[in-house]
């Protein structure tokens, strides 16, 4: 049984060794190669359809309502910038209120330099105020104690005696004037004479109260006005002496502000007045044509409302409108393009990508905006044409 398995293992390594003699006999077998698939052909050309555009157009409309009164436009007409394009009714009403806002702003700017002007005046003209309150508190006490107490026979005899002398100076004064008295009043003679006896009826007349003042009885009407007369003079006196003490340190804080702010007020109101008047005129914020009129004269329009469509349509550019997302990862702005259009199908021209969107234009797909600038404006090209645009890549 041993000596089988011993036999067995024999021939079956013969078997084995004799196989790999048969195999290495054999001829060598060549390498197989894989095969290469060829390259995608490259497009260096992005293809797409766009819109004939101008450079800038704008519909204009105005911030205030009310009736166009002028409206010396029509379509296709070439305005410039700054031009006059329409305005509304009222005009004069706002002039009006600008040249008011305009006097009012000189008032108050007038007001507020006297604050400032001749400081010296106005601290003599308190010290002036101050000793007229002193007079007048003297003669008001003077009074009342002339009321409220029997005047003495010598003041009586002094106050009679001052009456008489009074009426012969203004006898003497009558009689010098009379001769002059049909003189023109220009002769100097007549004036000179005229202020004498006036000045001579003012001392008669002054002499005569007094006399009777001293002669006659108080009553309680006129001790309680010769009261409220000292009190008032009293309250002059404080009122300059208060006047006084201010202006020495300068104009009047309160004052002051108040003038200032009256500028202010006359300088808003002036501005709100051009404001509204600026609202009422439209013109041309650039240079282009009137492509559209959305109003006519005698019209009401609202605010903001738009009344026509400027448009520069002599710097005429082509925008994209179904440039994909995979296109437009290929092309930079700066690549040469050829444009061609399809109501010019003669007509081909050269352009340079000057802008590319940021973000997908709206509609459906997406789809990206580019804009392409021409190197010439082909006649009879016109806003709103298909154009056919091949964008050189590298």
């Amino acid at each position: 049984m041993k000596t089988t398995k011993v036999s067995f293992w024999m021939m079956l390594g013969l078997v084995c060794l004799l196989l790999l003699n048969a195999c290495s006999g054999l001829p060598g077998q060549a390498t197989v190669t894989p095969e290469v698939e060829p390259l995608e052909e490259f497009n260096p050309v992005v293809t797409a359809t766009g819109v004939v555009l101008p450079l800038q157009w704008a519909r204009l409309s105005l911030p205030a309502s009310g009736i166009v009164e002028e409206l010396p436009l029509k379509e296709d007409d070439l305005v410039s910038a700054g031009q006059f394009l329409l305005r509304l009714e009222g005009k004069e009403r706002l002039e009006a209120a600008i040249a008011a806002a305009k006097y009012e702003l000189a008032a108050a700017q007038t007001a507020l330099d006297k604050l400032y002007e001749d400081p010296e005046l106005w601290v003599a003209s308190s010290s002036q105020a101050m000793v007229d309150a002193r007079v007048a508190i003297r003669d008001a006490e003077r009074l009342v104690k002339n009321l409220s107490s029997p005047s003495s026979q010598a003041s009586i005899d002094q106050a009679l005696a001052t009456v008489v002398l009074a009426k012969d100076k203004l006898d003497d004064a009558r009689e010098d004037f009379k001769p002059y008295e049909k003189k023109p009043e220009d002769n100097l003679s007549r004036a000179a004479l005229l202020n004498t006896k006036a000045q001579a009826e003012q001392t008669y007349d002054a002499a005569v109260r007094r006399l009777n003042n001293l002669q006659g009885s108080a009553n309680e009407l006129d001790l309680a006005q010769a009261q409220a007369d000292l009190e008032m003079a009293q309250a002059q006196l404080a009122v300059a002496e208060r006047d006084y003490e201010m202006y020495q340190q300068g104009p009047d804080p309160a004052e002051l502000a108040l003038a200032q702010e009256r500028i202010k007020n006359a300088e808003a109101q002036l501005a709100a007045a051009i404001a509204i008047l600026g609202d009422q005129v439209l013109e041309a914020p650039f240079t282009g044509v009137v492509s559209e009129l959305y109003v006519h004269a005698n019209e009401w329009i609202a605010p903001g409302q738009p009344v026509l469509l400027l448009a520069d349509l002599g710097n005429l550019r082509v925008e994209t409108t179904d440039l994909n997302e995979i296109d437009v990862a290929r092309i930079e702005v700066g690549d040469k393009v050829t444009v061609t259009f399809d109501a010019l199908p003669d007509k081909i021209v050269s352009g340079t990508v000057t802008r590319i969107a940021t973000k997908a234009g709206e509609g459906s797909g997406v789809n990206y905006p580019v804009v392409i600038e021409l190197d010439e404006i082909p006649d009879n090209l016109r806003w709103g044409m298909t154009a056919f645009v091949d964008i050189q890549i590298d």
